[in-house]
């Protein structure tokens, strides 16, 4: 059985800490290990292990951004970040999508689209851990590696590719488009530089994915009009039926 993933809420709203920890109990597969005040004490849990991190922007003693940034240099691997927060600035959600995090809900939200968030991030958890498993490869295996940039490995009882890109158009890597998807929010709408920053791809890559997730339908785009000059293209996920 799949070991629940274990959740920190950081928040220095009392009632608000106190909800969401109902909200993620209550959620199957997650379980809370802590609810902070503080991101001292936030950074001081994660040392100990912690695999998704609820984190607030505005704390008492440290940012949230500061909070990701020291988690960055402290090398804190195998902990997601999602971001809750009202913080609705463009500086500040510029600076937590640079950190990478699973998502920026924005407060106030209801139990229903967290515990969405919730399950969506063990979907994609899910994923990650079985495209990360390690397969061991033959000699024919390394030679097609090194001829084509993909190898097909088959097993006795299962055959698994390391290039799960089947029904995607040329040039869009399935890993990719899950960091794209990532990267976007129902709410919030994005630039195209601003998921090219939280991705860490180009921002020629980022419109690529983008066009096809327009596509798909999987985003809707809409245009913000500035005093002069061409109107800025804004993403966002497709809100669910």
């Amino acid at each position: 059985m799949t070991a629940p993933v274990r959740v920190l809420v950081v928040d220095d709203d009392a009632g608000a800490r106190a909800l969401h920890t109902r909200w993620v109990a209550a959620t199957d597969g997650f379980v809370v290990v802590g609810a902070v005040a503080s991101g001292g004490t936030a950074l001081a849990h994660v040392e100990h292990g912690v695999d998704l991190v609820l984190l607030d922007m505005r704390l008492p003693d440290i940012s949230g951004i500061e909070v990701l940034h020291r988690m960055h240099v402290a090398g804190v691997d195998g902990t997601d970040v999602l971001v809750v927060s009202s913080s609705r600035d463009q500086v500040t959600v510029r600076q937590a999508l640079a950190a990478h995090p699973v998502g920026y809900l924005l407060k106030p939200f209801d139990r229903e689209a967290l515990q969405d968030r919730l399950r969506a991030y063990a979907a994609e958890r899910r994923t990650r851990d079985a495209s990360q498993r390690d397969v061991p490869m033959g000699q024919g295996d390394v030679d097609r590696l090194l001829a084509t940039g993909s190898v097909r490995v088959v097993g006795p009882t299962r055959t698994a590719t390391t290039t799960p890109e089947h029904g995607l158009p040329k040039g869009v890597s399935a890993t990719t488009l899950e960091r794209v998807v990532a990267a976007l929010d129902p709410v919030v709408a994005h630039s195209v530089d601003e998921v090219a920053v939280a991705t860490g791809t180009s921002r020629a890559t980022a419109r690529r994915y983008l066009d096809h997730l327009v596509a798909t339908g999987t985003i809707d785009l809409a245009h913000r009009y500035g005093r002069r000059g061409r109107p800025q293209v804004l993403y966002r996920l497709t809100p669910a039926p």
